[in-house]
């Protein structure tokens, strides 16, 4: 088959620098090549991802093709490491091991600064019904979109598919196709939940340690998995290495004053404070604090948002700005 000098395609694993890139042929077929970057991305600093649409350019006579260029991004995660999120799965477990609610407002918040939308599904709620139905409460009341589910009884499963079927339908209707990711700490049960959801999957599947009830790291990198949906549009789906920290200081995601900007449910109350400059975390007059006496914000998500703001705040903004604007190459397109 002869080829052109410049094809397209999704990047949809990398690993070593060798990126596994899925191209669309002219007659609508599919076909996965495997191929490395440019010297000039290490250069300018910048790691193609997972998720990201490239430009692949064949080497003069030969049939091997490189990554040429990356197309501009609409969104980019550190951890995760993926690019063009439309949609973020958050699986937060109730219990083996514990919620780690923290963890899950961090998700939610930097999901929410990257125009990400996110969708939390409280699993194991075959193990403790009780814990699964607080976490739906907390993060219903928040505004987002929540799913009750268990592996095991099959529960709240059906539902999950059919949404994720609305979505990819929906993608194809505005142009975006979908690229989610499927992420929670180690051990939550994520490529548990992507099997039983995509059976052709066949993704590797670990345990609980009963010791540390910490996950065994089963999913070693990011892969996207490119599926089908009941139309036959094809959309993707990531399974995400476990991971039980964030570190906000570390990436610089944004500044502590940023922050109130990324919980949705204090939308509404921004701007409408006593004092201008009210942090939400104890000030007298604060509307935040108001809706949550009204029961409006649950106290769980407040919790969370004062450890996080206090976090933010040891390093200061012009020590943040210095580190991104610090000529260590671009960060992305």
């Amino acid at each position: 088959m002869e080829r052109s000098n410049v094809r397209h395609g999704i990047i949809t694993k990398g690993i070593g620098g060798l990126y596994r890139v899925r191209l669309m042929r002219d007659d609508g077929t599919c076909e996965d090549i495997e191929c490395r970057a440019r010297g000039k991305f290490r250069h300018d600093g910048v790691t193609p991802l997972p998720g990201d649409d490239a430009v692949l350019q064949s080497e003069g006579d030969r049939c091997d093709y490189v990554i040429d260029d990356i197309m501009p991004r609409c969104s980019s995660l550190l951890r995760p490491p993926m690019a063009n999120l439309t949609h973020l799965f958050l699986l937060i477990p109730s219990c083996r091991p514990k919620p780690d609610l923290l963890t899950a407002d961090k998700i939610t918040a930097i999901a929410e600064h990257a125009g990400i939308e996110t969708v939390v599904v409280a699993g194991k709620n075959d193990m403790d019904h009780e814990s699964a139905d607080n976490i739906t409460d907390i993060y219903t009341k928040a505004g987002y979109r929540v799913f009750n589910v268990s592996t095991v009884t099959g529960d709240g499963i059906d539902e999950l598919s059919r949404f994720i079927d609305t979505v990819a339908e929906e993608g194809i209707r505005t142009g975006r196709p979908v690229r989610a990711a499927f992420a929670g700490v180690s051990g939550a049960g994520k490529s548990t939940l992507m099997t039983a959801l995509f059976p052709d999957l066949k993704l590797t599947v670990g345990s609980v340690s009963r010791k540390t009830e910490r996950g065994r790291h089963t999913t070693r990198e990011v892969e996207l998995f490119p599926l089908v949906s009941s139309e036959g549009h094809e959309f993707y789906l990531a399974d995400t290495p476990g991971f039980s920290m964030l570190d906000f200081t570390r990436y610089n995601f944004f500044a502590a004053s940023e922050l109130a900007d990324n919980f949705r449910e204090f939308a509404d109350c921004l701007g409408e404070c006593r004092y201008t400059k009210c942090t939400h975390t104890k000030e007298e007059g604060c509307a935040v604090l108001h809706k949550m006496s009204e029961g409006k914000i649950h106290p769980s998500r407040h919790d969370g948002y004062v450890m996080i703001y206090e976090e933010l705040k040891q390093k200061p903004e012009w020590k943040r700005q210095k580190e991104i604007t610090a000529p260590q190459g671009k960060k992305g397109r």
